[in-house]
């Protein structure tokens, strides 16, 4: 009897003890957003998130703390935590509770580029008429990898003391102590609870602590407000004195990135801090897979709408996708930024055996002493593999033996996520000695190839191959790579750069400006490759662009609010390409040469859903005559329009706000670009400008309009009398003639010495009968 009872309590000890460890493999890491700071004491704040915890974790607070990670408690309110898929529906269903998301992973959107876009200089960076030496007082953060400190780009020289308004710190970590930090690195941070609770961390490959070892961070950092160094170049290549667009600026680290993403709850802890400690500007150069999900379920979009509702403007990469409608960080509260070239690329010559001569893009240092027989990868296949998986040059595909002292000509598909170096050392393991490779892409992105190696386009691609195929005994020689200047088109949309429509909100339109994001040199961790320096692509390297020169209208503008500054930015850009009359502030839909921007690999003519507003131009930002600004009682109002209600509404924002004053549709919504998506016969906007140029100016209305679309705009002229005033004008839109798709057209206010253009996107509605109208 007795060993039955021993029998019983054993099964009964292990039925909770597998019980227990189910519970625990099931549960994962949450979410829980709260909405905005209603003013608790942050400790009050932390006791009620454990209390909640405790609810679902039947009452024991031990539990409910060993399930915790963060308290959100700063810029905004929420907490994250272990939980079961039941215990974060329960939570879900709390008194106060905005929404509960899984703890998901972000991406990364992974010198010259300031002389090409018009900011000349060393360490001054002045723009004519104005100073700038006030960014010594403008905090940047940057939501990254981390921070490289002993690179020259982030000297403290001859800087002054730390602005007063900091209330950061520098946290200590692996290889990274209190002297890390300096009078340029103010502060600096890290995360890794939300990336420990979903991966191994035991095989971490990272410095513990705010130290970048991969690179990115660094990057990014030095591209906004890295220093002038002297001599910054990529093992030789692109030679010269570089610094970033703000190089006097403060920096502030916020290390989320690890080397598989950046995960949710790491990403607005960050944010969270970022508010308290009193950072201007935050820049962001990752963000979600597209398409992207409601905005408070997206940790950059919430964590972007508590900062700009506190002043703080965030800048964000649009992604790297490349397709139509992959646009991710869509919030209209951000800026968004699309990637383009400049007039510098990194190429090999391909030297053919008829004399012929090609240029790729590479980074490759290696050269071929002498010319040696080129053929297609197809024609060294092996073992199972056929000929066109061999074209790909995919791993162990190729014969040493066909392909040993010869240039392959590998392909490389248009949707393909391969690695293109990976395919150079396949090429280099079976006995090549150079690559060709057709990229059916043709993203213009330099790659260092571990042997003479050379990217071309389709069209090129098929002039070698049709050389190949038509001569005896083909032969080529590739040279090593060498900087070239004055490359044209420039600027070009980048292929990778991701593409509007807006998914989630049509009505606003995505990306907002382009900036340089191919093949930028800026300051690296010698961590990852031994080099101070590095050339990346990408919108990762766009964004801090757009994140310099708001710092430097910052500095001249400092009681600008993040939305008068997004104007600045955006409607100071553009020119009219089709229309008789001159614009005088800028070109930037036009690229170097007066032509209209266009699209890489195709060529095809860019448009708004490419590059936004236009290819920014920082010479003309400080002075942009009108702009349209909006605060967070206008974001609100935006809220309602797209099917917040008012108790949702109060979740987010913790006071009295109401949808009394909501949008039609949020196309209402005093966005400096106005897009109707949806255009049904007719259709009216009303905006408002607000003077921020000379006292007494009067300005006059100019159309182009969008293809089947005639706009007008009421008053035709608006006169200004003082600094400050706002006036409100109306847009009507109304089809005309039949339509497919989407059409573009702007609107200009012009004065005497300004001119403020907004792009106009518009798509008319299929009419009853299924036709376009």
């Amino acid at each position: 009897m007795a060993s039955i009872s021993w029998c019983s309590l054993f099964c009964l000890f292990l039925a909770v003890f597998v019980a227990e460890v189910g519970f625990c493999s099931s549960s994962k890491v949450y979410v829980v957003y709260m909405g905005s700071k209603s003013g608790d004491d942050p400790d009050d704040v932390l006791s009620q998130n454990h209390h909640m915890l405790a609810s679902v974790h039947g009452g024991s607070v031990e539990q409910a703390q060993a399930s915790h990670l963060y308290t959100y408690r700063h810029g905004f309110k929420g907490f994250a935590a272990k939980l079961t898929d039941e215990q974060a529906s329960q939570i879900a269903m709390m008194p106060g509770v905005v929404s509960v998301f899984p703890n998901s992973k972000r991406k990364l959107h992974t010198t010259h580029s300031w002389d090409f876009m018009g900011l000349v200089g060393e360490e001054t960076m002045e723009i004519p008429g104005h100073s700038t030496k006030n960014q010594v007082n403008v905090i940047i953060g940057f939501i990254d990898t981390g921070i490289w400190p002993e690179s020259p780009s982030f000297s403290d020289a001859d800087m002054p003391p730390v602005p007063a308004r900091w209330r950061g710190k520098c946290q200590l970590g692996e290889a990274f102590n209190a002297s890390s930090c300096n009078r340029k690195v103010i502060g600096a941070r890290y995360y890794m609870s939300g990336y420990e609770a979903e991966e191994d961390s035991s095989r971490i490959m990272s410095f513990r602590s705010p130290r970048d070892s991969s690179g990115h961070g660094s990057h990014t950092a030095s591209i906004a407000a890295g220093r002038y160094v002297t001599n910054m170049n990529y093992k030789g290549l692109a030679a010269g004195g570089a610094r970033g667009g703000a190089p006097m600026a403060r920096i502030a680290v916020y290390k989320t990135c690890w080397e598989s993403g950046c995960y949710d709850v790491d990403l607005l802890a960050a944010f969270d801090d970022a508010i308290r400690d009193g950072v201007h500007i935050l820049s962001v150069s990752l963000g979600p897979d597209a398409p992207q999900g409601d905005y408070f379920n997206d940790a950059i979009s919430i964590g972007s709408f508590h900062a700009a509702s506190r002043g703080v403007l965030v800048v964000a990469s649009v992604g790297n996708a490349g397709t139509r409608g992959s646009a991710t960080n869509l919030a209209p509260w951000m800026i968004t930024v699309g990637a383009s070239s400049m007039d510098r690329d990194f190429a090999s010559d391909i030297v053919l055996g008829n004399a012929t001569k090609f240029m790729g893009e590479s980074l490759s240092l290696f050269e071929m002493k002498a010319s040696a027989r080129i053929i297609s990868a197809s024609e060294a296949f092996a073992g199972y593999f056929t000929p066109y998986q061999s074209s790909y040059c995919l791993e162990s595909s190729l014969n040493g033996t066909k392909a040993r002292g010869k240039v392959l000509v590998c392909r490389h598909a248009e949707s393909s996520s391969e690695s293109k170096i990976a395919k150079s050392q396949v090429v280099k393991e079976a006995g090549g000695v150079g690559m060709v490779l057709i990229d059916e892409a043709y993203q213009d992105v330099a790659i260092p190839f571990p042997i003479p190696s050379a990217v071309v386009g389709r069209e090129m691609g098929r002039k070698i191959l049709s050389y190949i195929n038509n001569t005896r005994k083909p032969m080529s020689r590739i040279s090593r790579a060498k900087t070239v200047l004055g490359s044209q088109p420039a600027p070009r949309i980048a292929s990778f750069s991701s593409k509007g429509p807006n998914s989630l909100t049509p009505e606003i339109l995505k990306p907002d400006v382009a900036a340089p994001g191919l093949n930028i040199l800026a300051a690296w961790s010698p961590a990852a490759g031994k080099m101070q320096f590095n050339i990346l692509s990408g919108t990762s390297m766009s964004c801090p662009h757009i994140t310099g020169v708001v710092t430097l209208i910052k500095a001249v503008h400092p009681s600008w609010s993040p939305s008068a500054i997004k104007s600045a930015i955006m409607t100071t850009e553009l020119s009219d390409q089709e229309s008789g009359f001159q614009m005088e502030n800028a070109a930037t839909i036009l690229d170097k040469s007066g032509k209209p921007i266009r699209v890489d690999p195709e060529g095809r003519m860019a448009n708004a859903f490419d590059y936004g507003s236009g290819f920014v131009d920082p010479t003309r930002v400080l002075d942009p005559g009108l702009v349209y600004d909006a605060h967070p009682i206008d974001y609100k109002a935006f809220l309602c329009s797209i099917g917040y209600d008012e108790k949702s509404l109060h979740l987010v924002t913790r006071d009295n706000s109401t949808c009394n004053q909501t949008f039609t549709t949020a196309s209402s919504l005093n966005y400096p670009s106005i897009t109707v998506s949806n255009l049904k016969d007719s259709f009216s906007v009303t905006r408002t400008v607000t003077n921020v140029g000379k006292a007494r100016s009067v300005y006059k209305a100019a159309v182009s309009n969008p293809a089947g679309i005639n706009v007008t705009v009421v008053p035709k002229q608006l006169i200004f009398n003082r600094y400050g005033q706002k006036i409100r004008f109306t847009v009507n839109f109304k089809v005309a003639a039949p339509s497919k798709g989407y059409a573009f057209g702007f609107l200009t206010w012009r004065s005497a010495d300004a001119r403020v253009t907004s792009p106009l996107v518009v798509r008319a509605a299929p009419s009853p009968m299924g036709l376009m109208r």
